[in-house]
């Protein structure tokens, strides 16, 4: 056996037609592909391969090359010709061949999530022309989605690395110190920051290729507790760029990061922090119209954390439980879960462990906020109820005023102006509904948010069309539909059985 680690067994194999019409198209040597591909090896530290031309003509007669020669080789001609050329069309088989890599069922290992985000992540750097990855995945939901999740809750066996090692074995130094961690950890902060600030769409890459990078240090041998941190790292990231890929509307891309970052989250033993990557995944089911799925998925993130996470974190658990209910149409369990979350939140701050980075967001303001939506989403439900617009009122006006003071989560401050405005078309007071709108647009137009731009466009599409009034509407209608063209939503397997039908809010 040659060390080029790409031999496979190939009995009555015939030339690789496929492969050959493409190597033939790309104008390279047998020689040339050869030296790419041992270049890109080392890139990747497969130090192992080492391939030459015997074993491109080899490949080309039909033999089948081991990974991760077929992943190099689809980088390679995708790069030659400006395209995508997946290893099914170089008729070549990957390592990945199970349904489950395509979905989101996978395995619960440490090695698989570090391979899985790395080959994600590298393709969405390389292939994310808008819809392209998104269009080559599907939305999951229902158990599909729920019982994969599940596994999250199953105790991981030991890892070799929380072992004692064995007496004759020497410690293996790390090749990052504390400070370089402690930098990762800040790059992420700052990120999470400028999407606060930014919106999604500025920076969605850049957060991308710092989960790769990431991804590379993991495929090293590190100690245990820096692996763990570089796991916690990675998660974050990926929760990061699967909350930004929501937040510009490529929803498939936004589930299979929030997934990977729930496996790496369990790697690095973080189970608070687990919790807020399915509350993400949560948030993302109840904007798909899929409340069912958004209250399991909250449920197994309470669970799961139910020992650890803090007061703040349990208090936007409870939040989103509430705006799980509200969506559901069922008022007394909403209002309870507002009001666990409004008492929780009163000891946010007061644990003995700080608080991480991620949680910070969910602010005084971030829970009226929430708190407002559900009462905004049950008066929906009930039928544009006036009972619950009354009571979403007060609390949106006390989230408005507070992001109004607020100059890092402009976001924030926008959908909640939007809230205010659906709250006062409730209430049939369409000027001060478009007086809001128009405010909202002024930040629109600062922040890189498609989901800012769908709620403004369908607040003002309900007051236009259900109450007809004022120039100033028409002209702020005009306007939206002129600057910000509509991004078509996914489709999610219907849920089954179906519920009565309800009116969604705008």
């Amino acid at each position: 056996m040659s060390g080029s680690g790409a031999e496979g067994t190939d009995a009555g194999k015939r030339p690789n037609a496929h492969l050959g019409s493409w190597f033939v198209r790309s104008g390279w040597s047998k020689g040339e592909l050869a030296r790419q591909v041992n270049r890109r090896a080392r890139q990747m530290g497969a130090l192992h391969i080492s391939t030459d031309t015997s074993r491109v003509r080899r490949w080309l007669d039909g033999e089948q090359p081991r990974e991760p020669i077929p992943r190099i080789l689809s980088e390679l001609f995708s790069e030659r010709f400006g395209t995508v050329v997946a290893v099914e069309q170089l008729g070549l088989r990957t390592a990945h061949q199970s349904p489950s890599v395509a979905g989101v069922d996978l395995p619960w290992a440490g090695p698989q999530t570090v391979a899985l985000l790395s080959e994600f992540s590298r393709s969405d750097l390389m292939l994310a022309r808008r819809g392209f990855l998104g269009s080559s995945l599907t939305l999951a939901a229902g158990p599909a989605l729920i019982e994969p999740m599940q596994r999250w809750l199953v105790p991981a066996p030991a890892q070799a690395s929380d072992e004692p090692a064995a007496p004759a074995a020497e410690p293996r130094p790390s090749r990052l110190s504390g400070p370089e961690l402690d930098l990762l950890e800040s790059t992420t902060a700052m990120f999470r920051q400028w999407d606060a600030q930014c919106g999604g769409g500025l920076r969605r890459k850049a957060v991308v290729g710092q989960l790769h990078e990431v991804t590379d240090l993991l495929q090293e041998p590190q100690p245990g507790p820096t692996a763990r941190r570089l796991f916690r790292c990675a998660a974050e990231l990926a929760e990061l760029a699967g909350w930004m890929s929501y937040d510009v509307g490529l929803q498939p891309t936004a589930q299979k990061y929030f997934v990977l970052a729930l496996h790496a989250a369990k790697e690095a033993g973080d189970k608070p922090l687990g919790s807020y990557i399915l509350s993400s995944m949560s948030r993302q089911m109840i904007h798909l119209g899929r409340p069912d799925d958004a209250l399991e998925l909250i449920h197994l993130a309470q669970y799961g954390s139910r020992d650890c996470a803090t007061s703040r974190t349990q208090a936007m658990l409870y939040a989103m439980e509430a705006r799980a209910y509200a969506n559901m149409g069922q008022p007394s369990k909403c209002k309870r879960a507002v009001r666990m979350a409004e008492d929780t939140f009163l000891d946010a701050g007061l644990d003995d462990e700080p608080e991480p980075d991620w949680i910070r967001f969910f602010s005084e303001a971030e829970l009226n906020g929430e708190n407002a939506h559900s009462y905004r989403d049950l008066a929906y439900v009930a039928g544009r109820s006036p009972t619950y617009a009354s009571l979403a009122e007060p609390v949106m006006e006390r989230a408005v005023e507070l992001f109004g003071d607020d100059d890092e989560h402009q976001r924030s401050y926008a959908l909640n102006l939007i809230g205010m405005a659906t709250v006062h078309l409730l209430q049939r007071e369409p000027e001060q509904s478009t007086v809001l709108a128009a405010r909202a647009l002024k930040i629109a137009k600062k922040v890189r948010s498609e989901r800012v731009n769908t709620r403004l466009r369908k607040t003002v599409d309900t007051a236009a069309r259900d109450l007809r009034v004022g120039a100033e509407l028409a002209r702020l209608n005009a306007h939206l539909h002129g600057n910000h063209p509509p991004t078509p939503q996914p489709v999610l397997p219907p849920p089954a059985p179906a519920p009565p039908p309800t009116r969604h809010p705008p």
